[in-house]
């Protein structure tokens, strides 16, 4: 019979130091239990989501969600009986041989297991970070955060809008204010250097909607409570259909991709004068577009924010919005 290792908590959040304790336990063991309680006393965190985060960067460990976990804590007899019988309970009868934490239970379960106690990094000297000082600022101990997890606390906003309603500039502008970074439109950088006749292939499109996507998931890493993106697959998909009256599989994939991934989507209007440039197809065509784009949208089942005014005027607007939206964590 194989070995079979265990650890348990919060994990909220999953963090670097979680992480180490892990891959200790897949080294040392046939098979791995991560068993993460609810705790709703604690974090704001859903259970659902921490458990996801687990999954996804250790997609090979069992995960047991807790959702009726104990919710006392501490050193005393009556509490460590408490939790004993409580994993006892839901391991029904599981041969569990190592227990891993870096926790004084750690003592206290394995006895009860009758499994090695493994305390893996308890001076917290090889991930020097606690859960507790990551939820107080997740932006400043990112470091210790997989990607995976912390995108989860980043809202993620988005500007659409025809030709020249002002993206670029909302989107660098919000970015300044609320001291964070921004996704500059990488179709229109990709444009610049490979269009021909002012056109793109279908699959020339399809890299437009993945390395924006790439670099966008760079951009969140470095995103301090919000990331604010000018334009998405959603755009691209819209040109392809322009232009192409058509659009590749995958960019239809990654268009409908974008429909879940932002939290919040703002409309730029038509209402400021129109920038006519060399690569732009002039006012009527920006309304047309925009018209379209409305219509695409709504046909999603994709609520937006309409944005109008001058600058300062919409920057008010999405001011209120940010301070009105609030992840539940």
């Amino acid at each position: 019979m194989g070995s079979t290792g265990l650890t348990l908590g919060k994990f909220a959040p999953f963090h670097k130091g979680h992480e180490l304790l892990v891959r200790t336990a897949l080294g040392e063991t046939d098979h791995v239990i991560i068993v993460i309680y609810n705790s709703p006393e604690i974090t704001q965190i859903p259970l659902n989501i921490r458990a996801n985060w687990i999954r996804t960067i250790f997609p090979e460990v069992e995960v047991i969600e807790a959702w009726d976990g104990p919710s006392e804590s501490g050193n005393s007899p009556k509490v460590k009986k408490i939790q004993e019988n409580y994993i006892q309970r839901i391991l029904n009868g599981r041969k569990i041989t190592h227990f891993y934490s870096s926790e004084f239970y750690g003592d206290h379960m394995s006895n009860a297991l009758n499994a090695v106690n493994r305390i893996v990094d308890k001076k917290r000297s090889i991930v020097p970070i606690s859960g507790s000082a990551i939820r107080k600022n997740p932006f400043k101990y990112r470091q210790f955060l997989s990607p995976a997890v912390y995108k989860d606390f980043i809202v993620n906003v988005v500007f659409l809008g025809a030709p020249s309603t002002g993206k670029s500039t909302m989107a660098e502008y919000c970015a300044r204010k609320f001291n964070t970074v921004y996704m500059p439109e990488f179709g229109r950088e990709y444009w610049n250097k490979n269009q021909i006749n002012r056109r793109l292939t279908l699959n020339q499109l399809v890299e437009i909607a993945e390395g924006h996507l790439i670099r966008e998931n760079q951009q969140i890493m470095e995103a301090n409570t919000w990331l604010f993106s000018d334009t998405n697959a959603i755009t691209t998909y819209m040109f392809s259909l322009y232009y192409h009256n058509k659009v590749h599989d995958r960019l239809t994939e990654l268009a409908q991709f974008a429909e879940k991934r932002y939290d919040i989507v703002f409309l730029c209007d038509t209402d400021i004068p129109y920038d006519d440039t060399w690569d732009r197809s002039g006012e009527v065509n920006r309304s047309e577009f925009q018209q379209k784009i409305i219509d695409d949208l709504n046909r999603r089942n994709l609520p937006f924010i309409m944005l109008s005014g001058n600058l300062e005027t919409r920057m008010e607007q999405v001011k209120k919005t940010l301070m009105e939206f609030q992840k539940i964590y």
